[in-house]
C-alpha cells in the first residue's frame, strides 16, 4: 500500500505510539481530539474514533480502532468517521484491527475499555443538540445485560419496561435502586453493582443510598414499597418475551463477497478456503451480526475506503444497521475470521513486508513521530522465572495400578519415563502455607496408569477440600516451576510399575528400563544448581547436541562429553549430576571434536547430530476465557477482553491461556461437581484450541482454587489478595461495599513479608535452609572438579587463610542466577568437609517438614517432670525456653518439648519420630546427649553463627 503526507489527517500524527487510548471525536468531518479527561463521555448526537494500543510480549504495540456512531449522529458523520480509521490505519502501518461501533450495540471488547459501563449523554456538536443540563433531577430508569461487561441502555421509566429477565437500575435524586429479575444470573447481579457504583459517582457525588430489589420476593420492607412506589405501587410483572435487543439473531452461513469499484460482488464456492482471497483485492464476509472487511495487503488507501463503504451499504440493504462491522489486513487476521474458514494454513498468515514498513515508518519519522511501535520487534528474551517459594517441602509417590506408593528422600527425584507419579509441594504463601498436588506422566507410559495417577490426585485434593492447585505434566513438557520445586531431577529410561511392566509384556516388546552397569547416555540441562536435569536419551551419537553437556557410562567407565556451544556453568552441572549418577567414580571428560576412540566404540561410530538447542513452547500473551457447558454438554467459551481480577467472579469458572500454560481458575461458589471436573475443562479446552494456536495436547494444565492462587497465576494480574476468598468478588460482597461506603470486613489473615519468587522479589532470609543441600555449590566433588572450584575449596581446607569467626564466602560466582543460602558453605578443615561429604551422599533432604511444630500424638499428657533446678514458667517460644533453661543449667531439658533419643531423631533413622519440627531436631535432643553429641552446651551451640549451626547438624544428620 502507497501512503503520502496528502493521505494523513495532521491530528493522527504521533498517534498509537504509546500504550493507552485515544480518541476523536467527528467535528466538521475532521477529527478532534478529545482530551483526557473527558475519556468515555460520549454523546448521542456525535461519531467518535477510540484507538486503544497495547504493548505485546514481544515488545511490539498492538492497535485495535473503533468508530463509535452513536444514535442522533449523521450519516455524514457516520461515513467521515469510517473514511477517517482507514486513514489512522494506514499512519500505523496498515496492521490494525477496526471496528463499527453502533450505540446500544457495542462488542464487549469496546466496552472492555471504559469500565464499568458507558452511558452516553444526550446531545452533540455537529447535531445542533445542546448538551444535557438537567435543571431538575429526574428518575431515569436503564436496563443491564452482560455477565462481563455491562450494556447499558436507557429506557422509559415505567412498570411495562420492567421484565423478568434483565437487571434494571432506577436512579432518583436521594437513592440508587437496582432491580434484579428473578431470571437473572448472580454474575449479571454482580455486574450491574458496578454500573450503581459509576452512577453514584458521576451524578451523585458519591453521596446517595442504594438498594437491591430481588424480583418476585414480597418483602414489606421501606425500600421494597420505596422502588414500587415509583411506578405508582406493586403488583407482580407478567411473563413476557424479553424486550426488544435481549434476543440474538440466528446464526446465518458465511457468505463472501468480492469487492469490484465500491461494489461488493458474491463469489461462488462450495466451502470457505484461505485460496479464495487474493492479496490484491479487498473482500467482504458476511456472518449476520458481524461482517467482516478482508484487506489485502497490496491494495491503495482508495480501495481500501471503497471497500469500507460498501460493507457500510452492505448493512444497510439487508436492513441490519446494528451488525458490527471489522475490518482486518492480511496477515493479521483474527481468531473470529479465521474460524470462519474451512481451512486456513499457516503459511497464509504472512506478515507486512519489511520494505513497505519501512517506508511507512521513514514517511513518520520524517514528521517528527517516534516510530518505535512500528519498528521490526527482536526476539523475546525473558528467561522464565519460577515465581514460587522453592523452600517449600516434597513428597512424591510412584503409581502402581490403582495405588500409590511414597518414594524415599533419596529416590524422589529419580523419575522412570514408563512410570506415571504424584507429587505434594506444600511452601510458604503469602498468608497461609499453599499446597500443589500435581501429576507427572513419562513419555513411556500407559494410559490406565494415567487415569489412575489423576484419580488419586483428584481423591487427595478433595480431601483437602480443593485448597490445593493442582497441576499435570507430561515428561519433556514440564514448565520451569516443576524443575525449580525438584531442584535436582533425572529421568531414567524405562520403568518399574506395575502396569509399565504388563504393557511391555503385552507387547512383546523388548525392555529397556535403565540398568547401572549397562551403556546409558544421559543430557544434561537446567539454568544453574537449583534447576538441574538429566534426561537418558538413546546411546547413539545422533543424540548428542552441540547445545549441551552429558554423560556416558557402561559398568565402571564414565565419560563427560561437552557440546562446543555449552558455557562452564553447564559443564559444573554435569560434575554435580555424576554425583547422582555414577557417585565415587572417576570420570574422563570430552570436548566436541577432540573425543577419544574409546567414547565412540562405547557410543557407536560417529554420525550427525544437531546444535541447536530443543525449544520449548514459548509463553504469549495471556488470555483469559469464562468457561460454561452446553445443555448438550459442550464447551462454551467467551473471551474477557483487557481483563483484570475484578472479572474472576467467585461463581464463575474461567481459563488463562498463555500459550505455554494452561490455568484453570475455579470459584469458591462454583459447583463442587464442576471442581471435580476442572481438569477435563482445561482439557477440552486444548483439545478444541479456541485460539487456533495449535495447542500442544501435552501442555501443562494447571487447577487454581480461588483463594489459593499461587504466584505464578497472579503475575498476570494486579493482585489484590483482599479480594480473593469466599465471597471474594460475589455480589454480596459488592453490595455491601456500597451500602456500607467501604471496604467490609474480611476474615482473613495478616499478610506475610513478601518472599522471593525466581529472584524478583526480596532476597530471602539467609537462615531459610534450601531444601537441596545435597546439592548445594559448595559440595565436595571426590573427582572432576573444576579449577575455580578446586582453589576455592583448598583455600577453605586450610584453616589458617581465613577468619573462623566468620562464614566463607559464597560460591555465586559459578552461578550467578541462584539465590544465596546458608547451604552455600565450605567446610573450614579436610575432615568437616569429608563428614559433610559423607552426609550428602547418605541423607538427602527430607520430604515433608512442617511449618509449624505440632506435639508428637504419642506424647502423654504428663509431661516429663524437670529436675529441682528448673523455673517452673512454661516458655511459649521452644527457641527462648532453650537459652533460658541453659543459663540456669546446662543440664536441664526444655520444659513443654519432648524429649527422643539421638536414634530416632537422626534423618536416615529407621524408626523415625512423626509430626516434629524437622528444622530444629536438636531441639529434641536431652541435655545430656546435645552435649555428648556436639561436645558442648545448647547455651554454647545457640551463640555460634548460623552457618556453623547447619554445619554441624549436617555432619550428625540433624539437618
Amino acid at each position: 500500500m502507497s501512503v503520502s503526507l496528502k493521505d494523513l489527517d495532521p491530528t493522527f500524527q504521533g498517534a498509537g505510539q504509546k500504550v493507552g487510548l485515544e480518541i476523536w471525536r467527528i467535528e466538521n468531518f475532521r477529527p478532534a481530539r478529545v482530551p483526557d479527561y473527558s475519556s468515555g463521555k460520549f454523546y448521542t448526537g456525535d461519531s467518535y474514533i477510540v484507538l486503544k494500543t497495547t504493548s505485546l510480549k514481544s515488545g511490539a504495540l498492538r492497535h485495535d480502532i473503533h468508530y463509535w456512531l452513536g444514535k442522533d449522529t449523521s450519516q455524514d458523520e457516520a461515513g467521515a468517521a469510517a473514511i477517517k480509521t482507514v486513514e489512522l490505519d494506514a499512519a500505523l502501518g496498515g496492521r490494525a484491527v477496526q471496528y463499527r461501533e453502533v450505540q446500544g450495540h457495542e462488542t464487549e471488547k469496546f466496552l472492555s475499555y471504559f469500565k464499568p459501563c458507558i452511558i452516553p449523554l444526550e446531545g452533540g456538536i455537529a447535531s445542533g443538540f445542546k448538551h444535557h443540563e438537567a435543571e431538575e433531577y429526574k428518575p431515569r430508569l436503564f436496563v443491564c445485560r452482560g455477565k462481563h461487561v455491562v450494556h447499558v441502555n436507557e429506557v422509559p421509566c415505567v412498570r411495562s419496561t420492567l421484565n423478568h429477565d434483565d437487571i434494571f437500575i432506577l436512579d432518583t435524586q436521594s437513592k440508587i435502586f437496582q432491580f434484579n429479575g428473578s431470571n437473572s444470573s448472580i454474575q449479571e447481579r454482580a455486574k450491574a453493582l458496578g454500573v450503581v457504583q459509576y452512577i453514584k459517582d458521576n451524578y451523585h457525588h458519591g453521596k446517595c443510598d442504594v438498594a437491591a430489589i430481588e424480583d418476585g420476593k414480597l418483602m414489606a420492607d421501606a425500600e421494597s414499597g420505596e422502588f414500587w412506589g415509583f411506578f405508582g405501587g406493586f403488583a407482580p410483572l407478567p411473563r413476557k418475551a424479553a424486550i426488544n435487543g435481549n434476543k440474538k439473531s440466528d446464526p446465518i452461513p458465511p457468505k463472501l463477497y468480492r469487492v469490484e469499484k465500491g461494489q461488493p460482488k458474491p463469489e461462488e464456492a462450495e466451502s470457505l478456503t484461505r485460496d479464495l482471497l487474493n492479496t490484491s483485492k479487498c473482500y467482504l464476509l458476511d456472518c449476520g451480526t458481524e461482517v467482516f472487511v478482508w484487506i489485502g495487503r497490496t491494495t491503495s488507501l482508495d480501495e481500501r475506503k471503497s471497500a469500507s463503504g460498501a460493507a457500510e451499504e452492505l448493512v444497510q440493504s439487508l436492513d441490519r444497521p446494528k451488525s458490527h462491522i471489522i475490518r482486518i489486513i492480511e496477515g493479521f487476521e483474527t481468531v473470529a475470521f479465521r474460524s470462519k474458514f474451512v481451512s486456513w494454513p499457516e503459511a497464509a498468515q504472512v506478515a507486512v513486508s519489511e520494505d513497505g514498513r519501512g517506508k511507512v515508518a521513514a514517511l513518520l519519522k520524517r514528521q517528527g513521530i517516534n516510530v518505535k511501535g512500528l519498528m521490526k520487534a527482536g526476539p523475546a528474551k525473558d528467561e522464565p522465572q519460577p515465581y514460587i517459594d522453592c523452600t517449600g517441602n516434597l513428597q512424591v509417590w510412584r503409581v502402581n495400578s490403582n495405588e500409590k506408593t511414597l518414594l524415599s528422600a533419596s529416590e524422589q527425584s529419580k523419575f522412570y519415563s514408563g512410570d506415571c507419579y504424584i507429587f505434594q509441594y506444600s511452601y510458604p504463601g503469602e498468608e497461609k502455607e499453599e499446597h500443589l498436588i500435581g501429576t507427572w506422566f513419562g513419555k513411556q507410559s500407559v494410559e490406565d496408569e494415567q487415569t489412575s495417577s489423576i484419580s488419586l490426585a483428584s481423591k487427595m485434593i478433595e480431601s483437602m477440600k480443593f485448597l490445593p492447585s493442582q497441576a499435570r505434566f507430561y515428561e519433556g513438557s514440564e514448565p520451569i516451576q516443576f524443575f525449580a520445586i525438584f531442584q535436582s531431577f533425572i529421568v531414567f529410561k524405562g520403568g518399574v510399575s506395575e502396569g509399565y511392566k504388563k504393557y511391555i509384556t503385552e507387547q512383546g516388546s523388548a525392555d529397556d528400563t535403565y540398568a547401572e552397569d549397562g551403556v546409558a547416555l544421559f543430557r544434561v540441562q537446567g539454568s544453574g544448581p537449583d534447576n538441574m536435569q538429566s534426561i537418558q536419551v538413546d546411546a547413539v551419537p545422533s543424540s548428542l547436541n552441540s547445545s549441551y553437556c552429558y554423560i556416558l557410562h557402561s559398568g565402571s567407565t564414565v565419560f563427560t562429553w561437552s557440546g562446543n556451544l555449552t558455557s562452564p556453568e553447564d559443564q559444573e552441572l554435569v560434575e554435580r549430576q555424576l554425583d547422582i549418577i555414577k557417585p565415587n567414580l572417576q570420570s574422563r571428560t570430552h570436548k566436541e571434536g577432540v573425543e577419544s576412540e574409546q567414547f565412540w566404540q562405547l557410543l557407536g561410530p560417529k554420525t550427525e547430530y544437531p546444535s541447536q538447542k530443543i525449544a520449548r513452547e514459548p509463553e504469549s500473551d495471556p488470555h483469559l476465557f469464562s468457561c460454561s457447558f452446553t445443555k448438550a454438554g459442550d464447551l462454551k467459551v467467551i473471551e474477557i477482553h483487557n481483563f483484570t481480577q475484578d472479572d474472576l467472579m467467585t461463581e464463575d469458572t474461567f481459563i488463562l491461556d498463555c500459550h505455554s500454560d494452561i490455568f484453570v481458575w475455579v470459584g469458591q461458589l462454583v459447583d463442587s461437581k464442576i471442581k471435580l471436573q476442572a481438569l477435563t475443562i482445561g482439557e477440552k479446552f486444548v483439545e478444541h484450541d479456541f485460539l487456533l494456536e495449535k495447542l500442544s495436547p501435552k501442555v501443562p494444565i494447571y487447577i487454581i482454587m480461588e483463594g489459593s492462587e499461587p504466584p505464578f497465576f497472579t503475575r498476570f494480574f494486579t493482585w489484590d489478595s483482599a479480594k480473593s476468598g469466599i465471597h471474594g468478588n460475589s455480589f454480596e460482597r459488592k453490595l455491601a461495599l456500597l451500602k456500607n461506603g467501604g471496604t467490609p470486613p474480611i476474615d482473613k489473615p495478616k499478610r506475610r513479608a513478601s518472599v522471593s519468587y525466581g529472584g524478583r522479589s526480596s532476597v530471602p532470609d539467609k537462615s531459610q535452609r534450601s531444601r537441596s543441600m545435597s546439592f548445594s555449590p559448595d559440595r565436595v566433588r571426590v573427582r572432576g572438579r573444576s579449577p575455580a572450584f578446586n582453589a576455592l575449596a583448598a583455600t577453605f581446607e586450610n584453616a589458617n587463610t581465613r577468619n573462623m569467626s566468620t562464614p566463607p564466602p559464597m560460591i555465586r560466582k559459578l552461578y550467578p542466577k541462584s539465590a544465596p543460602s546458608d547451604s552455600t558453605i565450605a567446610a573450614p578443615k579436610s575432615a568437616a568437609i569429608a563428614a559433610l561429604t559423607a552426609s550428602f551422599n547418605t541423607a538427602p533432604r527430607e520430604p515433608i517438614i512442617p511449618r509449624i511444630r505440632k506435639v508428637n500424638a504419642e506424647t502423654p499428657k504428663e509431661l516429663p517432670t524437670p529436675n529441682s533446678n528448673s523455673k517452673e514458667t512454661p516458655k511459649e517460644n521452644s527457641m527462648d525456653s532453650i537459652r533460658e533453661d541453659a543459663k540456669e543449667d546446662e543440664a536441664e531439658d526444655e520444659e513443654g518439648l519432648s524429649i527422643y533419643p539421638y536414634d530416632r531423631l537422626t534423618t536416615t533413622s529407621s524408626d523415625p519420630v512423626a509430626e516434629i519440627d524437622l528444622t530444629k531436631r536438636e531441639t529434641y535432643l536431652s541435655a545430656a546427649e546435645f552435649k555428648d553429641k556436639f561436645g558442648m552446651a545448647k547455651v554454647a551451640f545457640y551463640k555460634l553463627p548460623k552457618w556453623k549451626q547447619n554445619k554441624l547438624k549436617v555432619a550428625l544428620q540433624l539437618f
